[in-house]
């Protein structure tokens, strides 16, 4: 298992958690992610996780990783 950890700093609401939750959890291999909106700061674990695709999902969203 392994963890990355993403700063996104757009993040201000439950609806912009809910959305980078649902969009990163779908990219393969992710088994868990932890949004803390006061930190801005997104904790994705699982196993072969790719950053690419974990960042894209985070685009996908509506946010950067910064």
């Amino acid at each position: 298992m392994e963890t990355l950890l993403y700063t996104v700093p757009g993040m201000h609401c439950g609806h912009c958690e809910q959305a980078v939750k649902e969009e990163v959890s779908a990219v393969p291999g992710v088994d868990g992610v932890a949004v803390d909106l006061d930190t801005k700061r997104v904790e994705v674990r699982g196993e072969s996780l790719d950053d690419a695709a974990i960042r894209a999902a985070i685009y996908e969203a509506g946010f950067e990783a910064a």
